[in-house]
């Protein structure tokens, strides 16, 4: 099957716009801080996007319906906006992979890495939540970190990323960060809180790269 065709909305990059290629978006955005971005199915909703805002679309500005009922929204409550939120996105399992990690509130982007070559979305998640640990603890801040993969959250606790990723002369500098990653988490200690993000309930982490 035809891999499906999609549309970016730049509205902060250099330049802004709409394109028809992942590749043209990732050169309007590349070294541009905080940019804001994210894909459409069709060329009519993107023109549409493209003459609204970003919050619109992305994070705090726009919920999907809830599919939860009023009584499980109530029990999981909101987002603790003190804090960072940090997400990963893999074009291909393998495939070109990046991570980052931004501020819940402001959507502000503190740190980002990438992309690497085959890598896995899981592998990213598992490198963002380090690095978001590393910087809460360089920084010295008591803010709580977010992230919407279980799967990241377990590697992080066993100290250990349990990917069947092979290593590869392509993905060498990936194989020695997961590295660095696991032997942070061995000689550091941390008394950073990680929490799930509630995506039923809150809608897209704010760290997401808005391209589903």
């Amino acid at each position: 099957m035809a891999k499906k065709e999609k549309f970016y909305v730049v509205w902060f990059g250099n330049p802004t716009g709409i394109f028809g290629s992942w590749e043209e978006c990732l050169l309007s955005i590349k070294g541009v801080k905080g940019a804001k971005y994210k894909s459409f199915d069709t060329f009519a909703e993107a023109k549409v996007a493209y003459n609204k805002e970003y919050e619109d679309y992305i994070g705090k500005g726009k919920k999907k319906k809830s599919s939860l009922t009023p009584e499980e929204l109530k029990k999981i409550g909101e987002p603790n906006l003190y804090s960072i939120s940090v997400d990963a996105a893999s074009s291909g399992n393998p495939g070109k992979m990046e991570y980052r990690g931004v501020d819940t509130q402001t959507h502000e982007e503190l740190f980002r890495q990438g992309p690497f070559q085959q890598g896995t979305n899981n592998v990213g998640e598992f490198l963002a939540l380090v690095h978001g640990l590393a910087y809460l603890k360089q920084i010295k801040s008591d803010r709580m970190i977010y992230s919407d993969s279980r799967i990241a959250m377990g590697w992080v606790k066993r100290k250990k990323c349990n990917t069947k990723l092979k290593a590869t002369s392509k993905n060498k500098k990936l194989f020695e960060l997961i590295s660095r990653a696991e032997k942070w988490l061995r000689e550091n200690n941390y008394s950073t809180v990680i929490m799930k993000w509630e995506t039923k309930a809150w809608g897209e982490i704010p760290a997401d790269f808005g391209r589903k």
